[in-house]
């Protein structure tokens, strides 16, 4: 899939993610990534099985104008190592053995969107993956902060671009047209 200037897809993109957040270039690398050795490697989605997803039931404070739960980040080095091992076991990927600065343990629905630091909304996400995914979540956040997104539709947006990249373009036109 090529993303020259004035195909198709270049247009796809927008200038808003082109100009403002540099997604392109994380994109493509990614997918010039190889498939097979990508899956095998690392997790490019959370796997719902091991990571469905959970929101804050023990908020340290509210948030929006929606009076969002809010769980401060609290993340025990014990319990990312053993989500870690988790997705390895399960996937057969190989992250242990993979350089340990090119992963952070996400959470799935994010902290601002009132996502819990439980595992089931925690999983190994490769930096090619989330420079691609934490620009969407803060654009939605902050549309969520002025009143313009409900939680609901932030977490299912942001649910389905994590797990299909391809829908990152598509939620970002959408956010900016809020």
């Amino acid at each position: 899939m090529a993303y020259l200037p004035g195909t198709i897809n270049a247009r796809l993109f927008g200038g808003f993610l082109i100009k403002k957040l540099g997604l392109v270039v994380s994109f493509v690398q990614l997918l010039a990534v190889n498939p097979g050795v990508a899956t095998e490697a690392f997790p490019v989605a959370p796997d719902e099985r091991l990571t469905p997803g959970d929101l804050c039931s023990r908020a340290s404070h509210f948030r929006y104008p929606e009076h969002i739960a809010y769980c401060s980040r609290s993340v025990a080095k014990g319990l990312k190592k053993q989500i870690i091992k988790e997705y390895d076991q399960v996937l057969g990927t190989s992250v242990e053995e993979m350089n340990r600065q090119d992963f952070k343990i996400d959470h799935f629905i994010p902290l601002c969107m009132g996502g819990s630091n439980e595992s089931e909304n925690l999983w190994p996400q490769h930096r090619t993956i989330y420079t691609i995914t934490d620009p969407l979540e803060q654009v939605a956040c902050e549309k969520m902060a002025q009143g313009k997104l409900k939680q609901l539709d932030a977490v299912e947006m942001i649910k389905r671009a994590k797990n299909d990249l391809r829908e990152v373009p598509r939620v970002f036109k959408y956010l900016k047209e809020l």
